[in-house]
C-alpha cells in the first residue's frame, strides 16, 4: 500500500511540473519580444506554407512530420502508422501529403524530404523507449524500427537526422555489421 501512495505522489508531482512548465513557457513567451526563444518546437513551428484540398473527390492533406505524429496547416495533429514512418525512414520535419480517398483510404507519400544528416551511434533502452547516442545527444527512435530489423540494445546504427534542425527523434537508416 505504501508502494502505491508514493506511485500516486510522484505522478501528482510530474502532473503539476509539467503544467508550470507549459505555464512558464507561456508567460515567458507573452513576455518576450525576442522572435529567437523556441521553447516548444511543434507550437512555434511554422506551417501556414501547407496546404489543404481536394482532388478528383479526394481529401489531400501536406503536413510535416513530427516523430509521432504529423503536423498540418492548422496545426492539427493526426497519427503516422510507425511501420509506414520506419520503413520509409521518415525525418522530423519531412513535407508528406496524405490523400484520404471517398472510400476513406488513406494514402501517405513523402514529397518534400528535409535536408539530412548521418551520424553514427549507440542503439540503448530506457524504460522501455528506444533511443540512440550519437555525438553526445540522445535521440528517440520508433520501436517499429528495432523489432521489425531485428536490432539489438548496444549494436552500433546509422541515424538520420535533419542536417539544418534541432531534432529529438531520428530515424535508423542501418546497424553497423559486428566484426
Amino acid at each position: 500500500m505504501k508502494n502505491k501512495k508514493a506511485i500516486l505522489a510522484i505522478s501528482d508531482f510530474i502532473a503539476t511540473a509539467e503544467k508550470s512548465l507549459k505555464n512558464a513557457k507561456k508567460l515567458l513567451k507573452d513576455l518576450s519580444e525576442e522572435s529567437w526563444i523556441n521553447l516548444d518546437t511543434e507550437v512555434s513551428l511554422d506551417t501556414s506554407w501547407l496546404h489543404s484540398y481536394s482532388d478528383e473527390g479526394n481529401k489531400i492533406i501536406e503536413w510535416v512530420f513530427t516523430w509521432e505524429e504529423m503536423l498540418d496547416s492548422e496545426n492539427n495533429k493526426y497519427p503516422v502508422p510507425v511501420n509506414y514512418a520506419s520503413k520509409s525512414k521518415l525525418v522530423q520535419w519531412d513535407k508528406m501529403k496524405l490523400t484520404i480517398d471517398r472510400s476513406g483510404r488513406m494514402t501517405y507519400k513523402q514529397i518534400a524530404p528535409i535536408e539530412r544528416e548521418t551520424k553514427v551511434g549507440l542503439l540503448t533502452k530506457e524504460h522501455w523507449k528506444y533511443q540512440v547516442i550519437a555525438d553526445w545527444e540522445t535521440y528517440d527512435v520508433l520501436t517499429a524500427a528495432i523489432t521489425h530489423f531485428k536490432w539489438e540494445v548496444w549494436d552500433n546504427v546509422t541515424i538520420i537526422l535533419p542536417a539544418w534542425k534541432q531534432a529529438s527523434f531520428a530515424a535508423i537508416e542501418a546497424v553497423i555489421p559486428k566484426t
